[in-house]
């Protein structure tokens, strides 16, 4: 309200930065489950709320600059606290903060056409299995064109008449076109992004993986696969999306099935993820 009061200064935003995440839960278990804070507070005045979530150190840098520096808002700030790879130079990781969403062209490979799928990501442990998973594709499945995009602020995929920080349905269209699948790897509850996206002319495109109230205490990518979030399945759902790709790949969906398989094995049996999995980098 003091944003409506003439005489009433500017007060400084009100911060939250949630970094006990869903998907870390080795040793604690429920008390890191449920990302619902971020259904929650969107509920509120689009005016007044922002929702970021930064995929790496630097984008973390970028984005909690902006907001204390910022008056009059709720900014929520979702980034984990492990260690992680880090994605973008400073000034990459700027520019992509300032246009909130993007395409990350240094890990695509659709330039001069149009993508056979968008792999789509936001959150930081999303973007690291989006990233491992269109490495998989563009190893085993050389020709085909993949577009990733990357989500920093949630609310750019609104309406522009929705929210301040939404997109027209032109930009929106750009980015994620209106006739090709778009597997998209989320922080939370998959519903969210459905329900900012429901007016888009793509929408019925948009296949979500998120957090599906799975998971105990146990390893980083356990958690993933138990939520369906993991390299592998996103893929698989890749493969599954794309009109008439199925059989001419299905050498790779069973590989991708059996590599699940070993996984969960390895898990089960050293109580650690595969160094594969654990000390992966982008190949590219």
């Amino acid at each position: 309200m003091t944003r409506d009061i003439p005489w009433r200064r500017p007060i400084a935003s009100l911060n939250y930065v949630l970094s006990s995440l869903v998907w870390r839960q080795d040793h604690n278990g429920f008390t890191h489950q449920d990302p619902g804070f971020i259904d929650h507070v969107v509920n509120k005045k689009a005016e007044i709320i922002r929702v970021y979530l930064p995929p790496d150190a630097n984008t973390m840098l970028s984005v909690t600059d902006h907001c204390l520096r910022s008056r009059n808002y709720v900014n929520v700030i979702v980034a984990g606290k492990q260690p992680a790879p880090n994605w973008l130079t400073m000034d990459q990781a700027i520019l992509h903060c300032t246009r909130g969403i993007g395409i990350w062209d240094w890990a695509s490979n659709d330039q001069g056409g149009e993508p056979d799928v968008v792999m789509a990501c936001c959150g930081d442990v999303p973007t690291l299995e989006t990233l491992a998973a269109v490495a998989l594709m563009r190893q085993h499945m050389p020709d085909l064109k993949i577009r990733v995009v990357n989500v920093v602020d949630l609310m750019r995929l609104q309406p522009a008449s929705e929210h301040p920080h939404g997109m027209t349905d032109q930009e929106f269209d750009s980015l994620f076109t209106t006739d090709k699948p778009i597997v998209f790897a989320y922080h939370g509850y998959p519903w969210l992004i459905h329900r900012l996206t429901y007016r888009r002319h793509g929408h019925d495109n948009i296949h979500v993986r998120g957090y599906k109230e799975e998971g105990t205490t146990t390893t980083p990518f356990d958690m993933v696969m138990l939520n369906d979030l993991d390299r592998y399945h996103l893929v698989i759902d890749a493969i599954d999306r794309i009109p008439g790709l199925g059989p001419k790949v299905a050498h790779v969906r069973q590989l991708m099935q059996d590599k699940r398989t070993e996984a969960r094995a390895y898990t089960r049996a050293e109580g650690d993820d595969a160094p594969e999995i654990r000390d992966w980098v982008w190949p590219y």
